[in-house]
């Protein structure tokens, strides 16, 4: 899943370095880089989050299915057209010299990087055209393209050089947004180039640790609850944590070996409901690119039955006010440990009801089904309504996913928004 060498971009780097010697990494010792991001809600119509996130369940599962697709081959793509981001997370990053600032969705479940779908890509000075055209498709999009290698800056005028970037000519599902800034295993690149069809592109990751801008080969995230339609409340910080950020000690758990988990982040996880269990040990992921918190067929079930929900309008579970007054929390256990997954928690922040097509009293579950029974290798997702109460690492030289609790953990804010 991690190849132990990283393909290096020797050739694009000393041609970038030779059309402007003045680019260069100042050294911070290693020290951890730190990027602020925003959730964004689509407020411009209402959407069903269930059927969207269901649509990249099964696009993920398709690509794992088969990881060296060729490219562009059809079936990837999920069973519903390709739509707008519902929900998502950004950061801006530069690229280019001069630069240009894009905006990027941040994508733990994907590792292309790529620009187009908004903002259009201007070529500089270190822009360099390689040989290869770029294609990915997600289950809620596609993209396709020409690749570049590039310089792409972070804060304070941190640089990676030669970064491959992908230059969309056409794209679907990404509106509002200028592409993806993919940070999951780099093995999922295979198969998005031609005709290089086999190489596997180092992510922005990769490349600031193989270019000594970090020390350590990993991404940490920090996401917060909100009732707002946009605020710049994230962070991603890159070679290190931000102890402010969580509380207690993060809790690193290894890589699952089950199939197709594995090809992503991907965890041995169970799930219970008060004293309940409802999914037994099983691979699941942990993904930014999915809003809701999915679980496979049987569980979720089982969780309808507990909670006396019903399905939506809007593809939701919804309750009453008496059924939120018994809802209990939901316990992820996650080699050896805890999660506490409040009631608070599994709620749809009520001031964002609208956006969602329900009415300010309304109380609607962000647990859903993942459309598939337990068994399938990849059997929950851990989408960012999961990753808002909780801290997470994605180590790629020790090949673990770390949780730990935050200030928001037990946040109250979801339901008393309104």
């Amino acid at each position: 899943m991690f190849p132990g060498a990283i393909l290096l971009t020797t050739v694009a780097l000393a041609l970038a370095a030779t059309a402007n010697p003045i680019l260069y990494n100042p050294r911070r010792s290693g020290a951890p880089i730190t990027l602020k991001s925003a959730k964004r809600v689509n407020a411009t119509g209402t959407f069903n989050l269930v059927v969207r996130d269901q649509a990249r369940a099964k696009g993920l599962k398709a690509k794992a299915a088969n990881p060296k697709l060729a490219f562009k081959q059809a079936g990837i793509v999920g069973s519903i057209p390709a739509t707008n981001q519902a929900v998502d997370y950004t950061v801006e990053v530069q690229i280019g010299n001069p630069p240009t600032t894009y905006t990027l969705l941040v994508d733990t479940g994907s590792s292309n990087t790529w620009v187009g779908s908004g903002q259009s890509f201007i070529e500089t000075s270190t822009s360099i055209q390689t040989n290869d055209q770029v294609a990915v498709q997600y289950g809620i999009g596609d993209m396709q393209g020409t690749e570049f290698n590039d310089k792409l800056s972070l804060d304070a005028g941190l640089n990676v050089f030669g970064q491959s970037i992908g230059v969309a000519i056409s794209s679907s599902g990404f509106d509002d947004v200028d592409g993806i800034l993919g940070i999951g295993p780099n093995d999922l690149t295979i198969g998005t180039l031609s005709p290089d069809t086999t190489t596997a592109i180092p992510t922005v990751t990769d490349n600031l640790f193989s270019q000594a801008v970090i020390s350590q080969n990993q991404v940490a995230i920090s996401f917060e609850p909100t009732v707002d339609l946009s605020v710049q409340n994230g962070e991603i910080t890159f070679g290190g944590t931000d102890s402010s950020k969580f509380v207690g000690s993060i809790n690193l758990a290894p890589l699952t070996t089950t199939q197709p988990a594995a090809n992503f982040w991907g965890i041995d996880q169970s799930i219970r409901f008060g004293n309940t269990q409802i999914l037994q040990t099983t691979a699941g992921i942990v993904d930014t690119g999915t809003t809701l918190t999915l679980i496979a067929s049987d569980a979720f079930a089982q969780y309808q039955t507990l909670t006396g929900g019903v399905i939506s309008s809007t593809g939701l579970l919804q309750i009453s006010s008496a059924q939120f007054s018994a809802l209990k929390s939901l316990f992820f256990t996650v080699n050896n440990v805890d999660y506490e997954f409040t009631a608070d928690a599994q709620v749809w922040p009520r001031a964002l009801n609208g956006a969602i097509g329900g009415q300010p009293d309304d109380i609607f579950l962000v647990v859903a089904d993942i459309g598939t029974p337990s068994g399938s290798g990849l059997d929950f997702i851990n989408g960012f309504t999961f990753l808002e109460r909780f801290y997470s690492v994605f180590d790629t030289a020790n090949k673990k996913v770390g949780l730990a609790n935050t200030p928001f953990t037990r946040a109250t804010t979801n339901f008393n928004s309104v």
